[in-house]
């Protein structure tokens, strides 16, 4: 069962910068989806994801992507997005093992103050609509469709860890 994360936890931006959860949490919100670039699970859901959090690229909440890997091959796997949206990087999956998140993809919105305030494992679309309209909801946004025409149907998705 998903938990509030350890704020220690250390993520890197795509550019390089390492901070402590805690700091990428100073202003804003942060819902995010964590993806393994290796698991063809996360691969089916990119431009899904890429979607769905470009819907509140523009509310008060910092949104994107946490790739399992390297900066330099998660720039390469969310390609265009890395430019749209919010990439950090999670190569030895502290992160993932702080939320104890068991399947990837997954959609998680942290609150300021570090808490889990939502999350979806594997892509189950009534799940991820659940997390975007409460994620709305605190924001005083409108949700995206989900599911929405060409998205994937739905599936377990792969151990995170």
């Amino acid at each position: 069962m998903p938990t509030d994360p350890a704020g220690d936890v250390t993520l890197t931006h795509i550019s390089g910068v390492e901070l402590p959860l805690d700091d990428w949490l100073t202003t804003f919100h942060l819902a995010v989806v964590v993806l393994d670039p290796f698991e063809y699970e996360s691969a089916w859901l990119l431009e899904t994801a890429g979607r769905i959090l470009d819907v509140f690229a523009q509310a008060d909440v910092r949104v994107g992507f946490v790739v399992t890997s390297t900066p330099a091959d998660a720039t390469a796997f969310v390609g265009p997005w890395a430019e749209k949206l919010f990439v950090l990087c999670d190569p030895d999956k502290a992160f993932v093992k702080s939320l104890q998140l068991e399947q990837l993809p997954a959609f998680v919105h942290i609150g300021i103050d570090g808490t889990l305030l939502g999350s979806a494992e594997g892509w189950d679309p009534l799940e991820w609509r659940a997390v975007a309209d409460n994620l709305a909801r605190i924001m005083s946004w409108k949700a995206p469709d989900i599911p929405a025409a060409g998205d994937p149907k739905p599936y377990a998705g792969a151990p995170a860890v």
